[in-house]
């Protein structure tokens, strides 16, 4: 396999990679190579959660997101979504049990996204990155599924880890 690499920034790595595919053609792909990220949907006792509207310059404008947050150097999933957690709305989790991982853009990403739900909820301090302007509110977790199916929530890991605590809560407290 032959890689050239054209840019390695903070976030993303671009590089062309010639590969052989399974049925013994091989191409050049361009590929970003991620470290991977966690989110996690903090779940409050009575079904609501906490969201953030975040301005993301490269979605023209601010859109509803969970908490997340890039994997720094090899960290552990579970970590980094307790850190974003505390660190973008001010919570702390007792307990943080794992959802299930997603692939943001596998034709020529590698990211994966790790989904945690945040259990037992007690305030602590927001502690914003530079870079981060957003707002917290807190809504009943079936107003966020509204808002995804009205297409206010168009982030793909908010649909997922929404969606994904949906199901823990229906598992949870069988009808």
């Amino acid at each position: 396999m032959e890689v050239r690499q054209l840019y390695k920034g903070r976030v993303v790595d671009l590089r062309l990679e010639q590969v052989t595919l399974p049925n013994h053609v091989t191409v050049t792909l361009e590929m970003i190579r991620h470290p991977g990220a966690a989110a996690v949907v903090p779940l409050h006792d009575d079904d609501s959660v906490t969201l953030v509207h975040q301005y993301r310059y490269a979605a023209g404008g601010f859109i509803w997101e969970i908490p997340a947050g890039k994997l720094d150097g090899g960290e552990d999933p579970a970590r980094c979504a307790a850190r974003e957690l505390q660190e973008e709305v001010g919570l702390r989790a007792e307990e943080l049990l794992p959802l299930g991982t997603i692939l943001t853009a596998p034709g020529f990403c590698d990211e994966r996204i790790h989904l945690f739900v945040a259990r037992r909820l007690t305030p602590t301090a927001q502690q914003l990155d530079a870079d981060e302007v957003l707002s917290v509110s807190r809504m009943p977790l079936e107003r966020a599924l509204r808002m995804i199916r009205n297409g206010e929530i168009q982030d793909a890991k908010t649909i997922a880890g929404l969606h994904h605590a949906a199901d823990f809560l229906a598992r949870a407290h069988p009808r």
